[in-house]
């Protein structure tokens, strides 16, 4: 099988040649550097295109995007700006930028598909070409609602917006419902004309360590019901939509997995998700699970040695064998504090170089 071959096996259900790899969450310039012999200079110059071709040494099949670092020198994509943008949020601010978010029906009537979906097209035929036999197979956060908007005003200015004014601040989520539906329109158009890959890594930061950060009252009452509106056009033609699941959704992942999601990502054991039991589940037609993972960024791949490494590959194989599709991932965004050797160990341990 090609890359593309082996990665469509993995998204039907089908046994593969060898496990499927992706890439492309990795935020390490100096390893990335060494990896291909690029100069800084030369990195600098192009981060997506070092970046790839570390993909390409490193024998992965898809990238779900190629991490580019916000500044030269560093390694993140967050900055000040960011960060000061949020703080300058008063909840006076917050509610009139919330008041005059648009409704539903306007998004709607503003909305003009054939362009949207022209753009998203050349987009994404653009980025494939770049990948060539790499398949591209970028997340998208934007086909779900999003139900906390602290990444954009800030975690005490919302959360403290939707304690005080839940009904004002929940015709904003049912909104972005709306758009997220929309969007999720253009990529079963996509799917359905054969341009696109069958599965897409989607979801929202809602959880911490200890669970959800608004109540499993309101997730239910609110948001999963949207969650299932957004994404219906996508189950409909068969996707696997895979949830990012950070932090403990232990409590909660039936009631996600009732929405239509197929596949899993994000795996901490540290918070109780652990493989053993998450194999066991089932989407909601039936099908096994999708899963992108489980290699852990917070422990096995930045202390562990490079047969350690080899060793959760296997396990992770081992317990996916008959019960769930697995595609070899990371937790989260591999940092710089991974060593090389054990990025090499991951991949090599499935035979990907």
């Amino acid at each position: 099988m090609n890359r593309k071959e082996r990665l469509h096996a993995a998204f039907t259900l089908q046994e593969p040649d060898r496990t499927p790899v992706l890439g492309g969450w990795w935020a390490a310039p100096e390893q990335i550097m060494a990896l291909t012999g690029a100069s800084e200079d030369e990195y600098w110059a192009d981060p997506f295109a070092v970046g790839l071709e570390a993909e390409r040494r490193l024998g992965s099949d898809g990238v779900i995007g190629i991490f580019v670092p916000k500044n030269r020198g560093g390694y993140r994509h967050m900055d000040h700006e960011t960060l000061e943008r949020r703080a300058a949020y008063t909840l006076e601010s917050a509610m009139a930028e919330i008041d005059a978010f648009p409704s539903p029906e306007q998004i709607v009537a503003e909305w003009d598909e054939e362009a949207a979906y022209a753009a998203l097209m050349a987009d994404w035929e653009a980025s494939q070409a770049r990948c060539g036999d790499i398949l591209w197979c970028n997340a998208d956060w934007g086909l779900v609602p999003t139900a906390l908007w602290y990444q954009h005003f800030g975690y005490e200015t919302y959360f403290t917006a939707l304690a005080l004014y839940p009904e004002r601040v929940t015709r904003m989520i049912r909104a972005s419902a709306e758009r997220a539906r929309l969007k999720s329109k253009l990529r079963a158009r996509a799917i359905r004309e054969g341009r696109h890959p069958l599965a897409i890594l989607t979801g929202e930061d809602i959880c911490t360590q200890r669970g959800s950060m608004v109540s499993p009252e309101f997730l239910r009452r609110v948001y999963y019901p949207l969650v299932e509106y957004a994404l219906e056009p996508l189950v409909d033609v068969g996707c696997k939509l895979v949830w990012h699941c950070d932090g403990n959704w232990t409590t909660m992942l039936d009631d996600l997995l009732a929405c239509g999601v197929g596949g899993l990502q994000g795996f901490q054991r540290e918070c109780g998700m652990d493989l053993e039991w998450l194999v066991e589940r089932r989407a909601r037609n039936g099908d096994p699970l999708v899963i992108f993972g489980p290699i852990q960024v917070t422990s096995t791949l930045p202390y562990g040695t490079p047969e350690e490494v080899a060793a959760e590959v296997h396990l992770a194989q081992r317990l996916c064998r008959d019960k769930a599709s697995l595609v070899l991932f990371t937790s989260n965004t591999i940092n710089p504090d991974v060593p090389l050797a054990n990025v090499i160990a991951m991949h090599r341990a499935v035979g990907a170089i």
